[in-house]
Order: C-alpha cells, then sequence, then structure tokens
C-alpha cells in the first residue's frame, strides 16, 4: 500500500524549505513515520546537471536552456532518488514531505514557453515523471503564493544572510514575474492548494502559514 506524498511548490523566497520542515515537526510530535527529500539534490551526481544549469554553465539566462531540455535534467535526479532513497519507504506507506517536486518544472519552465504551449508541455511533463518514470503522483501540492516583489526583497535577504550568490532563476526579475503568473493558473487548473503567503506588501509571520498549511494536510493524516 502506497503512502502519502505531500509537495512544497510555490515562489522563490514563499518559505517552502521552512514549511516543510515545520510540517515533519509536526509528524514527529504525533509519532508519524516520515520522510524528508528536497530537489534538486546538490552533492548527487544525479542534481549536477540541474546544479550547472542554475549556475550558468549551460547559458546565463533561464531561457538559453528550453523548457523540455531543463526538465529532463531535473527529472533524472528525481527518478535517482526515488530508486535510492525513499521508494520503497513510500510504497511501505509512510509520509514523504517534498520541497519541490515534478511541479517545479511545472512552475518554471511552463513560463518559457508561450501560453497556448503549456498544456502539451505539462502534458508531456507529467507523462515523463510520473508515467514512464513511474514516480508517484502527489496526493496534495500545497503552491506558497508570494508575490514577485516581496520575493525579491525575501531572495536578498537571503542571500545576505547566508553569504550565497543567486542562481540565473532568482537573479532574474522578469522571469520570476512570468513564473508566478502561470503557476497561479497552473496551480488552479491542476488543483493545487494555494496558501496565500503575504498580507499587502508583507509576508505573513511563519507561524500563521504553518497553521494554514496544517488545516490543508489534516484530512491526509487521518
Amino acid at each position: 500500500m502506497n503512502g502519502k506524498l505531500i509537495v512544497f511548490e510555490g515562489t522563490d523566497g514563499s518559505g517552502k524549505a521552512t514549511q516543510a520542515k515545520l510540517l515533519c515537526e509536526t509528524l514527529a510530535d504525533r509519532g508519524l513515520s516520515y520522510r524528508e527529500i528536497d530537489f534538486p539534490r546538490y552533492g548527487s551526481p544525479f542534481a549536477e546537471p540541474a546544479n550547472l544549469y542554475l549556475h550558468g554553465a549551460l547559458g546565463n539566462k533561464p531561457g538559453d536552456v528550453n523548457a523540455y531540455a531543463a526538465s529532463v535534467l531535473y527529472a533524472v535526479d528525481r527518478f535517482a532518488s526515488y530508486q535510492e532513497d525513499w521508494g520503497r519507504f513510500y510504497e511501505a506507506g509512510g509520509i514523504v514531505v517534498a520541497n519541490r517536486y515534478t511541479t517545479s518544472n511545472a512552475v518554471h519552465q511552463a513560463s518559457k514557453l508561450p501560453e497556448g504551449e503549456r498544456r502539451e508541455f505539462l502534458d508531456w511533463l507529467f507523462d515523463l515523471e510520473y508515467g514512464r518514470m513511474g514516480l508517484p503522483r502527489p496526493d496534495l501540492v500545497l503552491y506558497l503564493d508570494l508575490p514577485t516583489e516581496v520575493s525579491e526583497k525575501m531572495l536578498r535577504y537571503r542571500e545576505q544572510a547566508t553569504a550565497t550568490a543567486a542562481d540565473i532563476h532568482e537573479q532574474d526579475g522578469d522571469y520570476l514575474r512570468r513564473c508566478r503568473e502561470s503557476a497561479r493558473k497552473i496551480a488552479r487548473d491542476l488543483g493545487w492548494s494555494v496558501v496565500d503567503c503575504a498580507a499587502g506588501d508583507a509576508p505573513r509571520s511563519v507561524e500563521d502559514i504553518r497553521r494554514e498549511v496544517l488545516s490543508r494536510v489534516e484530512p491526509l493524516l487521518g
């Protein structure tokens, strides 16, 4: 019997990693068996092609690598992670909490295409990962939505706090805006659970968002 796959997706800087960890803390407190996964898996050889893309080895702008090619780079890492790490746990009934998943290709790569070509791309993407590669479909996708202007402020703060450089996605404000516009429509069309992470021009508190996230997850926990 398969378990549950809960995916955190959203705009850059929206707090996906934070909320995924907080949910895992709740699962641990309740004595539930879970596994937390995060993509790309930096440090894994299977994630290196995606890492090279993100850090400009294949072009300095996101559009230098087309949506289909970029998606394959990430899909290889996900397939390897399922085989190496969490597949058996999930298949045995465990709860898997993912910070990003196939949904990230939907958010980021579909935005590179004209709107009229996005449905065909999404069909191809989900057939590739869920169909041909055999990866599980999420039981719940929590899309953390943050206005691009707020998102960029959060990204710059994170760079300063962690002394890290932004990748080619995070550096491109126009690209981030296109991603958000595309993702909001995709989230609506695919029935993702959208969590608004801003109140006006300021982010909501982490705890406030945590409570809303838990209310969306509760039906899956029995």
